[in-house]
């Protein structure tokens, strides 16, 4: 095929690249950003069944949404003026310990390489554990501890960055929640515009059917979450487990992740009651047992009663929605991707299937 205007294409199609490639980079300088929002916008559906509750109760909307505010803030400041200065007070401990513990190594009092050497012989006399342990002790004593130290210290500091990073970011996400909240009527409304008068109605249902299953999921998931982190906290409390509000947190904030949230959490705590000086194995062992009880209770028992309600997604659907979410949108896309399945499922039952069948 001859061009007639190759200098002219050739602009236009560099001028088309390059315009491709300021949205993506846009896309990329705006993700905090974006991600703030679909979090904010997310929560705010999960927050409307609630609204809607109360007015079906008789309540003005606005009532509805002062009560339905003043819960969400109340949890937040709760979260604030009660968990966080137990979760700074056993953080500083857990770095104290752990910073106890690299002196340790490097004034040779504990030695684990040592310890683990001596472990595997008396285990398993047989192995030869000599040179590969000798290998490794020459390679430690070659480290540079003040290295090391400095190391750690950025961790600490890029530590407490991220804390703050993240307190900033969830006051963020609350402001635009409660905002996303009170105009979810009027955002609906203003979409609903957008499509031709002959097809408003059935959008309107696919979409007010698409609106309460996000917003039942998310209430089902902060339930499952909340379910694991008080037991969670009841439990580790009894065994004596090392800073348990921290580990009861972590309990809940994975649980609200799919699949593998829970999973993840366990292991976490599991793995913080082997530390030495802070746990003990037996400790660590009976965490493994409940951990493992309490999944196969949530998984049979209490996620199939609280979730049913919110979606119907075939399991093989779950898996893999989760993961594909996750790989594309981290923690946000894992969070979201079943609730956007359920989403494309009734798409596909209430429109594609009878458009199919249609004579």
């Amino acid at each position: 095929m001859k061009l007639h205007h190759p200098f002219r294409t050739a602009l236009i199609a560099t001028l088309g690249v390059g315009v491709g490639v300021l949205l993506i980079t846009s896309v990329e300088s705006l993700s905090t950003v974006l991600l703030y929002v679909g979090t904010a916008l997310f929560l705010a559906l999960g927050l409307d069944p609630a609204v809607s509750w109360l007015e079906r109760k008789g309540l003005k909307r606005w009532a509805a949404l002062l009560i339905t505010f003043a819960v969400v803030l109340a949890v937040f400041a709760g979260i604030i003026l009660i968990v966080i200065p137990v979760l700074v007070g056993q953080i500083t401990q857990l770095i104290t310990q752990v910073q106890g513990l690299i002196a340790k190594i490097v004034d040779g009092s504990w030695n684990p390489t040592e310890e683990l050497s001596t472990w595997l012989k008396s285990t398993f006399p047989t192995l030869k554990v000599d040179e590969v342990f000798q290998y490794i002790t020459e390679w430690m004593n070659s480290l540079n501890y003040g290295q090391i130290g400095g190391a750690a210290t950025g961790v600490i500091l890029n530590i407490g960055a991220g804390i703050i990073a993240g307190f900033t970011g969830a006051i963020i996400v609350l402001i635009l929640t409660i905002y996303f909240t009170a105009s979810t009527p009027n955002l609906k409304a203003s979409v609903y515009q957008l499509v031709p008068a002959s097809k408003r109605a059935r959008f309107i249902d696919l979409s007010e059917q698409i609106t309460a299953s996000v917003g039942f999921y998310v209430m089902g998931q902060v339930s499952l979450g909340v379910i694991n982190g008080v037991l969670s906290a009841i439990f580790l409390t009894i065994i004596q487990a090392p800073f348990p509000a921290v580990l009861a947190v972590i309990a809940f904030f994975f649980s609200l992740i799919p699949l593998v949230g829970t999973l993840t959490g366990s292991a976490i705590i599991v793995l913080t009651c082997l530390i030495p000086g802070l746990g003990s194995p037996l400790t660590a062992l009976v965490a493994l047992i409940w951990y493992a009880i309490y999944m196969q209770v949530e998984a049979y028992f209490l996620s199939p009663r609280i979730m049913n309600r919110a979606v119907s997604v075939p399991g093989a659907v779950v898996v893999i929605a989760a993961l594909a979410g996750g790989s594309l949108l981290g923690l946000l896309g894992a969070l979201i991707a079943i609730p956007v399945a359920a989403s494309i499922l009734i798409i596909y039952r209430q429109v594609i299937i009878p458009r199919q069948n249609e004579k």
